[in-house]
């Protein structure tokens, strides 16, 4: 217990002499740490002397030999430890570095994910399904050929999805910012940088791949598409055409309306089916639905973002005429949708038909017009929640249009 209670014991800081040279030729004295000489026996020096050295800590440390000190002699050396980094095992980052690299990846394609809003790219690949079956004259059409011409449209489509969605984001970024403070590139969870490598890849692998299929009605679909897109969000003499109402409306109808489903359409007739052009009466119909029901989203669209829009003065039609007004007519634009293809499905002479794409558009527009009795207009996630099931409405709609012949 003295030996452990003494400031003396083990200290590495005030260089004391713990072990003895190799060096010297006299014998080490302990005496600043053991009581006098005179007063112990030859037993308890041994016991203390192997006490102290189980008190030497275990550290792995190097100890510089230093020659001199107040009173140089040469058989006496004074010493004090030199402390060495200890070198780390390289097999421990090995072992975390794939933990992270996955962390990595899926953080980045978690992102990428809410990039593209997830929305428009299901209801992109259950619009191209619909259109691709308008193009269907039998059941033998239903081929892997098929299934290949539409996987072609919906990996170029996909690509300038993720075009069109980016640069809109980087265009509106300061907006987004008020609007939209969760999106990936206003809430940081992507860099400018990154948005702008990712928009442009996507464009240029979209033309690329439009390329290596060879389908001219593909092609000039993507072409309209992304010029369509560009000038709507891009900032430039006659462009950034989202700051005017009409010609924003106009942007989203002939996308939804023209280029997707007839870009569509005569790429599985006459590029995978190899049969002659036509527009046929189920065409007809699914067109004059989606081009009612698009101009009902491009309006409502804007009801969310009237904050923001106000602050960077773009004019829509909910800044000019008011959310409740605008909420109202969208509502009924949207109804008017279904009630044409409730009577476009009552105009076939298959029964089965009739009945199925009736009830069909008829349970769609009351759900529609039964929620809207419960938007709140001064809560932005109730406005939003409205949107979500537009979509989704319109989801269902296209699996239904197919059936109209």
């Amino acid at each position: 217990m003295s030996l452990m209670s003494s400031p003396n014991v083990c200290s590495l800081t005030t260089g004391g002499n713990l072990c003895r040279s190799k060096h010297s030729t006299k014998s080490t004295s302990y005496a600043s740490f053991i009581a006098p000489k005179a007063s112990i026996n030859q037993r308890k020096i041994q016991t203390e002397y192997k006490l102290s050295r189980l008190q030497q800590p275990c550290i792995n440390n190097e100890f510089k030999s230093v020659e001199g000190g107040f009173i140089y002699k040469e058989n006496y050396k004074k010493y004090i430890p030199k402390a060495t980094a200890k070198e780390s095992f390289p097999s421990e980052p090995r072992l975390n570095q794939p933990k992270n690299v996955v962390a990595s990846v899926k953080h980045f394609f978690v992102t990428l994910y809410w990039f593209c809003y997830p929305y428009t790219l299901f209801a992109r690949t259950l619009s191209t399904i619909s259109a691709a079956l308008l193009a269907v004259d039998r059941l033998s059409d239903i081929s892997p050929l098929f299934f290949i011409g539409i996987l072609q449209i919906l990996l170029t489509f996909t690509l300038f999805d993720v075009y069109a969605n980016g640069v809109n984001q980087l265009y509106d970024l300061e907006i987004d910012k008020i609007n939209k403070p969760f999106l990936p590139l206003p809430s940081g969870a992507f860099s400018f940088k990154t948005g702008v490598i990712v928009t442009a890849s996507s464009a240029i692998l979209g033309f690329f791949t439009s390329y290596l299929i060879g389908s001219w009605p593909l092609f000039w679909g993507l072409l309209s598409f992304f010029l369509v897109l560009s000038g709507y969000s891009i900032k430039g003499p006659l462009l950034r055409w989202k700051k005017n109402p009409v010609l924003a409306a106009i942007c989203v109808f002939s996308i939804m309306t023209l280029i997707m489903p007839l870009s569509v359409f005569y790429h599985m007739k006459t590029f995978v089916l190899k049969r002659a052009a036509v527009f046929p009466k189920s065409l007809m119909f699914s067109v004059a639905f989606i081009s009612i029901y698009s101009l009902g989203i491009a309006l409502f669209k804007d009801i969310p973002d009237i904050e923001g829009d106000k602050a960077f003065g773009i004019e829509s039609f909910s800044t000019r005429l008011g959310q409740k007004r605008v909420f109202w007519i969208c509502v009924s634009i949207l109804e008017s949708a279904f009630g044409v293809a409730f009577l476009a499905g009552l105009s076939s002479p298959f029964l089965w038909v009739k009945i199925v794409t009736g009830l069909g558009n008829a349970v769609l527009g009351s759900i529609l017009w039964y929620r809207a009795k419960f938007v709140n207009l001064n809560d932005r996630g109730s406005i939003s929640s409205y949107y979500m099931l537009i979509w989704k409405l319109l989801n269902v709609a296209y699996i239904l249009l197919p059936l109209i012949r």
